[in-house]
């Protein structure tokens, strides 16, 4: 069980929440995945949807991260 705890522990959650937190950064990559596609085929579309959502995931991991010591 520890390598299922031990990680979520360490950021403060469970593993349930962990997952979802997990889940919620995969949806929002695939999300940024397929607008990258859509600019790369048609780029006077979705031309700052990729960079806007990763610097909310880079806010969301990074800046405003909270550890458990």
């Amino acid at each position: 069980m520890k390598a299922f705890t031990e990680h979520p522990r360490s950021v403060g959650e469970s593993y349930w929440e962990h997952m979802g937190a997990s889940l919620s950064f995969a949806g929002a990559m695939l999300a940024g995945a397929g607008a990258a596609f859509v600019h790369s085929v048609f780029p006077f579309l979705l031309t700052s949807t990729g960079s806007r959502i990763i610097t909310r995931l880079h806010d969301r991991m990074v800046a405003n991260r909270r550890r458990v010591r």
